[in-house]
Formats: structure tokens, C-alpha cells, sequence
């Protein structure tokens, strides 16, 4: 028998401030098997650099979700008319070894996506994206990256260790999982150590845009040579909540002055329309630098927006 789509719960059936949190308040499963999508919570932080919190993330992201609804007014996507989304909870880490929370990550991930399940999961520091991607290789083999962040994430090393939050995409690089001539970075920023510090990305093949670029202009002409990079490959999408301005998003823990915007934070994600994507993520909210709920309400509608542009979504005449 043919099983109905799951449908967030609405507000004249419990009062959006009651129930148990989950993100739009999905039915919580433990199993994705027959899921399309899974939003998934990966509550780590001990791969931050300067403040802590991110373990958080995930369960503030949910409470904030309460105020989403099915149906995006902007765009037409009714996601939950054709996918079946649930809430699959969160990966039960080490709180005590970040390496050993990275191969827990990495065992959790091989499970969700052997049922054929996508995720779009909510952090937690940045680090989690390698053992996602690891996961996601083993699936599709090398994919193209929309990353959106402050920082490129590329260290080699960071106070010795080749394993933190600044050092996924580095490491993603030379385990092979990335294309590289398919990875674009959008919003980069700030001071640094280097002069080249972003130039090491533009050397491998990526392409770099800085947030000087985006600065007073519409991002979806940028999105349009986007979709054209990325082609029909599959494509992960990682948004390091980071890349917006800290007027929008202040709960995080490496903020930096001058970034995006939250409008043009729906345009890339809204431009990744129509492309191969296989999984996405947002990361690093901390909600202890986050007093009014403001960023990881703003994370939780970039998620649902993330849901919104996966392949198979309906959109309504």
C-alpha cells in the first residue's frame, strides 16, 4: 500500500510553542529507509577554533522550525506533496575525541545513505562535513561543492592537527572527493595570516568569491554560471551560517564582519535549483552567542530552503 508524504504538523493541531521539537515538526523516525530526505543533527563542536556552542545547533535549529509551514510562498515548492522528509534525529558522538566523533559520524552517514535516503543535516562545527563527504564518496564518487562560508576551511593544520574546522576542505581535496574544477566558494572574507591564504583554493581549480564581489548586487546571475559549473553532476551543498553578515546571524563562532546578506543567502540556495543535488548541510549556529533565537531561526529556513531545490520537489502552478 502506497504510504501518504509526512506533513509538518500544523499549528491548529498543536500549538506551535508545544510538542516535541523537530525540525517543522516532522514524525520523528528512526529509520530512513523509504525516507527521501532525512534532516539529521550532528551536535559537535570540539573541532572549534574560538567559541564553543555548536553542540547546540541542532535542537535549537528544531525549536526554531516551529514557524516554517509546508508550502513556499516565494518559490512555489511544495516538497512535502512529492518527497518523504522525516526528522531521523541526531548522530551520537564522543564528546571527548573529535577523531573519534569524525568515524562515528562517518558509520552514521554509511547507514542513512545505503537505505538511498538524502540528508540535510544541522550542526555542529564544520569539521562534520568530512565524514559526510567520505560517506557521500562511497555513493556517487566525486561531487562538486556550493560552499557558502567566511573562510575557506582549507588549513593544512591547525595548532598541529589536520582534523578541525578549518581544515575539511583541505582534506576533502586530497582524499579525492571533491571535483575540483566543480567546487565554488562563495562569501570568503576577513583577515589572515597569508596574503594567499584563498589563493591555495584558486590554485587546485576552485573558484573563489569573495564577499567584496557580492556586495549590493543580486547573486542570481552568479547562481546562473553556478548551475553551469556544476552541469549534471551530483552536487553537496555545505552553508556555514558564517558566510552571513553577523547583523543576521551572530550566534556562531568565528564571526567576520561584511558578509551576505540573508536575501542573498535564499538567492544561492534558491539558484541551486535544478541541479544533481545529493545532500546538504548548515553548520556551525551556537546558540549560546545566539540570545534571541535570531540565527538559528535564520538556519532552520535555509534548511527548509535547501529542501525546497532537491531533485524530484513539486512546484505548485
Amino acid at each position: 500500500m502506497e504510504t501518504s508524504p509526512n506533513q509538518p504538523m500544523g499549528g491548529n493541531v498543536m500549538p506551535r510553542f508545544g510538542g516535541i521539537a523537530t525540525m517543522m515538526r516532522l514524525p520523528f523516525v528512526e529509520n530512513p529507509a523509504g525516507l527521501d530526505v532525512g534532516f539529521v543533527g550532528v551536535p559537535l563542536d570540539i573541532g572549534t577554533s574560538n567559541r564553543s556552542g555548536t553542540r547546540f545547533g541542532p535542537r535549537q535549529i528544531r525549536t526554531e522550525s516551529v514557524l516554517l509551514r509546508p508550502y513556499n510562498m516565494a518559490t512555489r515548492a511544495a516538497p512535502f506533496d512529492s518527497l518523504q522528509v522525516a526528522d531521523i534525529g541526531d548522530i551520537a558522538l564522543n564528546p571527548y575525541n573529535l577523531l573519534d566523533s569524525v568515524r562515528l559520524i562517518e558509520e552514521s552517514y554509511d547507514r542513512i545513505y545505503a537505505t538511498g535516503c538524502k540528508t540535510i543535516s544541522m550542526g555542529g562545527d564544520h569539521t562534520m562535513t568530512l565524514p559526510i563527504l567520505r560517506s557521500i564518496f562511497k555513493t556517487y564518487g566525486k561531487v562538486g561543492l556550493i560552499h557558502v562560508d567566511a573562510h575557506a576551511d582549507v588549513n593544512d593544520t591547525m595548532n598541529g592537527e589536520k582534523i578541525a574546522h578549518g581544515t575539511p576542505f583541505r582534506r576533502a581535496f586530497e582524499e579525492g572527493l571533491l571535483d575540483p574544477q566543480r567546487v565554488v566558494q562563495i562569501g570568503l572574507r576577513g583577515t589572515g595570516y597569508h596574503a594567499d591564504d584563498f589563493d591555495w583554493c584558486r590554485a587546485q581549480g576552485f573558484r573563489v568569491v569573495p564577499a567584496e564581489e557580492c556586495w549590493y548586487k543580486s547573486l542570481a546571475p552568479l547562481m546562473a554560471e553556478v548551475r553551469a559549473q556544476m552541469g549534471a553532476g551530483p552536487v553537496y551543498l555545505t552553508f556555514d551560517i558564517d558566510g552571513l553578515d553577523p547583523a543576521f546571524a551572530p550566534g556562531t563562532g568565528t564571526p567576520e564582519i561584511g558578509g551576505l546578506s540573508v536575501q542573498q543567502g535564499l538567492e544561492i540556495i534558491r539558484g541551486a535549483k535544478g541541479l544533481n543535488i545529493v545532500s546538504a548541510d548548515i553548520v556551525e549556529v551556537s546558540p549560546p552567542y545566539d540570545q534571541a533565537g535570531t540565527t538559528a531561526l535564520v538556519a532552520a529556513n535555509l534548511a527548509y530552503e535547501m529542501l525546497c531545490v532537491f531533485p524530484g520537489v513539486k512546484y505548485r502552478d
